[in-house]
């Protein structure tokens, strides 16, 4: 899980110079700027290549072309027909962005990353169509919680050069934080927070993959980045049971647990208690219970005290009339009874035998393997913590 995030966000936006020329949006993709003319298609100028003008002119160059990238077009409709030389020259552009930061050509003035993050923003902070959870009043909205809804935006060829555009400023070791973070704020944290809530999954995977390279560049922003997840799952838990960017939270979170000092300070230990372990009650579980299940076995993995927090809050949740959601919670406590102690497993030996037992006079047949459960795991424990002659 760790090696899929190492492999692979707006501020509070300045307001515009009188002088600048205002950022031309195409279509509805942006509601922000829905008075403006979409019967009219924006001319883009063709830009010459980095390479072709001198090195003293390549930043000023940049700034042209992050202005001409920040024409958003909508692709939902036929007005794509009548833009396609348009979007072709933006994606050629956005293209050349990346291989321009990526290449180390040189730290980027702070007026240039301005108008970095700037352009970024208007093209990723936009109005989504509303995803299938959402009160739209249609059909999609009863639909199954514990069943992910994907959508593919049809805008993905822009988007995707924008994230990339996005990672490689992050990750860039031209990138100074300490400069850096004046543009990428907490407005900007936040709103890309916001966009995990996404259908389009290719999409989750880039934001997972940039907040966490964010978490771990502007070390300032941690604690608040942490808050605003655990704010996240606070909604989602108690109010809405909706969001589709649980499971992509809960793999940052367990690479940041990985990482925590011991011992472990008590907002931590808090943030188990309030936010980890009442995630199990919820609905849709069953989606996102792989990567919640690693994060708690991290916690034990570090303290092993916590396992009987961790067996307590499972057994308090335990599933009583889903089956499958059952087995997931035999798999996890199978995990954390591996790293549990015996002085910690006297703790809460008794509940846990009476809730074992429960599964094994289920009638369901997959519960049937709550036996191998019983046979396997509870004697590796058990054998540490009774006398033999008993």
């Amino acid at each position: 899980m760790l090696n899929r995030i190492i492999k692979r966000g707006a501020p509070k936006l300045p307001k515009a110079d009188a002088n600048e020329p205002p950022a031309v949006v195409v279509g509805h993709v942006s509601r922000a700027a829905a008075g403006c003319d979409t019967s009219s298609v924006p001319s883009i100028e063709a830009l010459p290549l980095f390479r072709d003008v001198p090195a003293g002119e390549r930043q000023s160059l940049f700034i042209r072309k992050l202005r001409l990238c920040a024409v958003v077009f909508d692709f939902s409709d036929m007005i794509t027909l009548r833009c396609a030389r348009e979007r072709e020259v933006k994606r050629r552009n956005l293209a050349e962005l990346i291989d321009f930061v990526q290449s180390s050509s040189g730290r980027l003035a702070e007026p240039v990353q301005e108008e970095l993050v700037r352009t970024i923003a208007a093209n990723i902070f936009r109005c989504p169509p509303p995803v299938a959870h959402e009160n739209t009043g249609s059909e999609a909205a009863a639909a199954d919680p514990e069943e992910e809804n994907i959508f593919l935006d049809p805008a993905w060829p822009h988007l995707q050069l924008v994230y990339e555009l996005l990672l490689r400023y992050v990750v860039s070791s031209d990138t100074d934080a300490k400069v850096a973070k004046r543009f990428i704020d907490h407005a900007f944290v936040l709103r890309v927070l916001d966009l995990f809530d996404s259908g389009d999954p290719r999409e989750r995977e880039y934001l997972k993959t940039i907040l966490h390279r964010i978490y771990g560049k502007f070390m300032v922003h941690r604690p608040f980045i942490r808050k605003a997840i655990s704010n996240i799952f606070y909604r989602f838990i108690f109010e809405t049971e909706r969001h589709s960017g649980i499971g992509e939270l809960l793999e940052i979170l367990g690479s940041i647990i990985n990482g925590f000092a011991l011992p472990m300070k008590e907002e931590h230990k808090l943030f188990l208690v309030r936010v980890l372990i009442p995630l199990h009650k919820t609905k849709p579980a069953g989606v996102y219970h792989h990567q919640l299940a690693y994060c708690t076995t991290q916690f034990v993995e570090k303290d092993c005290k916590l396992a009987v927090t961790v067996i307590r809050g499972l057994l308090k949740y335990w599933p009583v009339t889903n089956c499958q959601k059952e087995l997931l919670f035999l798999g996890e406590l199978e995990e954390v009874l591996e790293t549990t102690q015996p002085s910690e497993f006297q703790q809460c030996m008794v509940p846990l035998f009476k809730q074992i037992s429960r599964c094994l006079n289920s009638s369901h047949f997959q519960l049937f393997g709550a036996r191998k459960f019983n046979i396997y795991i509870v004697p590796q424990v058990t054998s540490q913590t009774l006398p033999l002659n008993e």
